[in-house]
This record gives C-alpha cells, sequence and structure tokens, in this order.
C-alpha cells in the first residue's frame, strides 16, 4: 500500500516540477517584457515568483528530501566547536611563517641550483 502512495505521489510530482518550471519561465519572460518598468517592480515579482516556485518544489519529494538535508546541515554547523579570535589569530600566523620559511628554502635552493647549472654549462 505505501508504494501505491509513493508512485502517485510521484505522478503529481512531475506535474509540480512542471509547474514550477513554467512559473520560472513566466519570470525570466516576464522579466525581458517589461524591461523598461522600474527595476524594483520587476524584482518583487521575481523574488513572489521565486518564492511560489520554492514552494510548489517544496511540496515534490525531492523537495522534501533537499528540505531535510538543508534542517540537518543546519543541526551539523550548530555542532561545530568554531576557532576563537585568539587561535585564529595564531593559526594564521604559523600558516605565514611556514609559508616565508619554505618560500626562502626554494629560493635558496633555486639559487644553489642555478649558480651549479651556470658553473657547468660556462
Amino acid at each position: 500500500m505505501n508504494s501505491k502512495v509513493t508512485s502517485e505521489g510521484s505522478k503529481f510530482d512531475a506535474l509540480k516540477w512542471a509547474v514550477v518550471l513554467v512559473i520560472l519561465t513566466v519570470g525570466v519572460v516576464g522579466n525581458s517584457i517589461y524591461a523598461e518598468e522600474s527595476l524594483f517592480y520587476r524584482v518583487v515579482a521575481l523574488l513572489v515568483l521565486a518564492g511560489v516556485a520554492g514552494f510548489v518544489a517544496l511540496q515534490t519529494e525531492k523537495g522534501q528530501a533537499f528540505f531535510n538535508l538543508f534542517k540537518e546541515a543546519k543541526a551539523e554547523i550548530r555542532k561545530v566547536v568554531w576557532p576563537t579570535r585568539q587561535e585564529t589569530g595564531q593559526t594564521t600566523a604559523i600558516v605565514v611563517v611556514v609559508v616565508l620559511v619554505v618560500g626562502l628554502l626554494l629560493w635558496g635552493l633555486d639559487s644553489l641550483l642555478s649558480w651549479l647549472v651556470s658553473g657547468v654549462i660556462g
């Protein structure tokens, strides 16, 4: 019985995605047709159409899956232990020092090899 509901939901999903595509097409075409209108009104109209298209898209199975992924990612971000300002500064200083040291070592190695090659070639 559950598979019957899923297959019926996916039948309507194709129709819902078609509606989303039509709404977005209307927004793009309407924006070009009404190019002489105020930018503010065109932006508001596009935002409203995008909101309606997003609402319709969220009613599909893939839209729900995306929304659940978004909620889970938000929850995971809250679990992250972010570095303090002091830790960030110290890490940045360490990276800068290491880059400078490696740069100097490579410069020295390049100079040495250049000197050796010029000595051999003459």
